[in-house]
């Protein structure tokens, strides 16, 4: 048989090479890990045994005595547990606001060794210009990498406006970039019955990227908040058939969607924490965790460096009542089996040497970390150089649009008071509730309220293509003085101010265009702080991974104690605010959105 493929070519090569170590007596291994407990996420065990490492493949699991030669590397690792390194099945860098380098720089030490990334955040800004720099980056980390790519932009095209609009035209450039390894969320069919009766045309184009994507051997991954039924069903099948959905709230959701065989990504985010409620479709219906799979969706930075990576979100599984060699089946086989990785995920012969050593199992402290056998971590610190990535000059200045004025972002109302529309904010959900408020009319605007918690909320299109402002009231951030706006607002990252006067508000909008996509608040009529985001109006190349956190501590900082806001992670739970394929009221460039009903709505009840 003639191997055409370099990639098999070489592959044939280094596999010939261990055949030759193992079956002569003259070649060795170049590592072992002598006498630790292997966690087998194939047999669900641990047990006593060596592992002997050639090149960045794994010779051998068992005893390994006869492979270590005068050079090899014997390092004891006896009393502490071997793990497959860890695999992030759903997450987006463009909401850590690092590059992937920088990412990587924090969460190797913690065992991750994969993440698959979903750039639908720079895509709605950019478009393919842009999920391919973010594919060209991958080549300067050692982990693994990969990407799936939105097959539509914006999610709900009658109810927002992105930067550039993805649709099926753009899959075969898309899919046959290198790292990119299917589609991702499918968004767009969310609203299962709303899209299909109101933009049916959209079903149809779904189909055609996913079913292109399913010839080629690639994933598609699902979106499915509380659909049931007949709901689900269609969604799954808009996937091609294989789904998996990492918008699960419930228990409730959680066992309809493994009995319609949907692979459950668990989020366990900076955020938007499900896995607690998700698991119990394990823990207390006894359901068969291999399609579970946790997963972060976003973390921030400051996360990643004080608690961890997907170690803590398997930590926290445990706390749920889950074995702890279960949990890490959940961010190793069960990922590498959905994604059909044949070369992670498990600790066997010819698999990649991605290892997490871990000192204690219940609280998943990771001492050192091998990528393609080598180690590249120990006790927290990174070892290997990580240069420092810069993005070039096309994938930045996307913030086209002038400043705004106050009077853009006046609510008009008739009396002394008026009924309004409410966003409530549900911390570390991505859903929010549906409330009324009555507020005050000065001049014929409608003003907000401090003690009633009553700001206004508005969302300002950024890209040049329409200049729409979007505007309501929003209920849950406390906040007493000021406003801060942010060019980071899911999926079509206009850029979203929530404040207590029109004022401050937009002084921190202009500040934001100002520099090109950022961070700003205002307060009392200046500019307390802000941070530049320059690529994409996403992510910043100026800084470090620990840089990023010393300074959205310090904003948060900034929020909290100056203009009173009571979330945690404000800005995260700000950006969600837009994002209008998850339940109930979201608030884009074109209005406040009625997500459930597909429809716009007037801020003031008429």
């Amino acid at each position: 048989m003639e191997l055409h493929n370099t990639f098999y070519l070489k592959m044939a090569v280094e596999y010939r090479k261990l055949i030759d170590v193992l079956m002569s007596s003259k070649e060795y291994a170049d590592v072992v890990l002598h006498k630790g407990e292997v966690i087998n996420v194939i047999t669900r065990e641990v047990y006593k045994a060596d592992i002997a490492i050639k090149d960045k493949y794994i010779l051998l699991v068992g005893d390994c005595r006869d492979l270590i030669g005068p050079d090899t590397l014997v390092i004891d690792v006896e009393g502490k547990y071997l793990s497959p390194g860890f695999i992030d099945s759903h997450m987006h860098f463009e909401s850590s606001m690092l590059t992937i380098t920088e990412f990587s720089r924090l969460s190797i030490p913690s065992g991750t060794t994969t993440l698959v990334a979903d750039p639908h955040e720079i895509g709605n800004a950019l478009g393919s210009i842009g999920m391919k720099a973010m594919a060209d980056e991958i080549d300067n980390v050692p982990n693994n990498v990969y990407l799936v790519v939105p097959a539509l932009t914006p999610d709900c095209p009658n109810l927002e406006t992105a930067g550039y609009d993805i649709t099926s035209k753009d899959m075969e450039d898309l899919l046959n970039y290198k790292h990119i390894i299917g589609i991702g969320e499918l968004q767009g069919f969310s609203n299962a019955k709303h899209v299909y009766r109101n933009t049916p045309e959209i079903v149809t184009d779904l189909v055609s990227s996913t079913i292109y994507a399913r010839s080629k051997g690639m994933i598609v991954d699902g979106n499915a908040p509380e659909l049931f039924g007949k709901d689900l069903a269609a969604h799954i099948i808009s996937t091609g058939g294989k789904c998996s959905c990492h918008e699960t709230t419930t228990k409730e959701e959680a066992i309809e969607k493994l009995r319609q065989g949907v692979y459950l990504f668990m989020r366990e985010g900076s955020t938007q924490r499900n896995m607690a409620e998700c698991i119990r479709a394990v823990t207390e219906e006894g359901l068969d965790s291999r399609r579970c799979i946790l997963a972060t969706d976003d973390m921030v930075s400051a996360d990643l460096q004080t608690l961890g990576h997907m170690n803590e979100i398997i930590k926290r599984t445990i706390k749920e009542g889950v074995s702890p060699v279960e949990a890490i089946q959940m961010a190793t086989i069960n990922p590498a089996t959905y994604f059909g990785f044949d070369h992670v995920g498990v600790l066997a012969p010819g698999k990649m040497a991605d290892i997490a050593i871990i000192e204690d199992l219940e609280e998943m402290t990771v001492e050192g970390v091998f990528i393609q056998g080598k180690l590249v971590a120990s006790k927290g610190e990174l070892l290997i150089d990580l240069p420092k990535y810069t993005y070039p000059e096309e994938v930045k200045k996307s913030v086209k649009r002038g400043p705004i004025t106050e009077k853009d972002l006046e609510i008009e109302a008739q009396g002394s008071t008026a009924r309004v529309r409410c966003i409530e904010l549900i911390p570390d959900q991505n859903l929010t509730g549906k409330l009324e408020e009555t507020l005050r009319i000065y001049g014929g605007i409608a003003k907000p309220d401090t003690s009633t918690d009553t700001l206004e909320i508005a969302c300002i299109e950024r890209y040049g293509r329409n200049g729409n402002i979007g505007k309501a009231f929003v209920k849950g951030f406390g906040m007493k003085e000021g406003a801060f706006a942010e060019s980071v607002a899911h999926d079509t990252h206009n850029i979203i101010v929530v404040g207590t006067n029109v004022k401050d508000m937009t002084l921190a909008v202009n500040r934001v265009i100002e520099i090109g996509g950022g961070i700003a608040i205002a307060n009392k009529g200046r500019i307390l702080s802000d941070m530049r985001l320059p690529v994409g109006g996403l992510i910043t190349d100026e800084l470090m991974g620990n840089e990023v956190s010393e300074k959205i501590a310090e904003l948060e900082r900034i929020v909290s104690k100056e203009l009173g806001c009571k979330v945690h992670a404000p800005f995260m739970h700000l950006s969600f605010l837009t994002l209008s394929t998850s339940p109930s009221w979201k608030i884009t460039d074109k209005g406040l959105i009625d997500v459930n009903n597909f429809e716009v709505l007037s801020p003031v009840v008429k």
